[in-house]
């Protein structure tokens, strides 16, 4: 197979957005995505970029992405994290993700970051056995915690 792995661009963010909607799908949530194209474009192309991320093309057709930002940890320092590895489904077995996470792993490196991390979905045996052969640890005595919207404002409304 033969694609290129590039640096996204602000025009690339409504393909984009099309395969994060296609994951939230197969991660059983279609409703879940909130983001607009709108929003890709302002959080990853403003002044400030708050993301980046990388992209698979064949063709000059986007079939793959890695969208990553920097973290800090108390007790590594500078890590950075994979939001998500996106392959498009009819392409999915075809490298595209390999080299995805290649080129998230060589921009960790270049950044002398400590850590990379992600979160992968309990039930998404394919995707675990896919970064365990790549030498990741799967740490599943370790829980996600999240406040979502709502959440964040109940626990404002609650603070004395």
């Amino acid at each position: 197979m033969n694609f290129t792995i590039r640096n996204a661009r602000i025009d690339d963010m409504p393909r984009v957005l099309q395969l994060i909607n296609e994951l939230a799908i197969f991660e059983k949530e279609p409703e879940a995505v909130e983001i607009t194209i709108e929003d890709l474009k302002n959080d990853g192309f403003g002044a400030q970029p708050a993301f980046k991320c990388f992209i698979a093309e064949i063709n000059q057709t986007i079939e793959g992405i890695a969208l990553i930002y920097h973290r800090y940890s108390t007790w590594k320092g500078k890590t950075i994290h994979l939001e998500d590895l996106i392959v498009s489904k009819n392409m999915r077995g075809s490298g595209i993700g390999t080299a995805l996470l290649d080129e998230v792993v060589k921009y960790g490196h270049q950044l002398g970051v400590r850590r990379i991390n992600w979160e992968v979905l309990d039930w998404n045996e394919p995707a675990i056995a896919f970064y365990e052969k790549q030498g990741a640890n799967v740490m599943r005595d370790w829980n996600v915690v999240q406040l979502d919207q709502v959440g964040i404002q109940n626990y404002i409304k609650n603070i004395k």
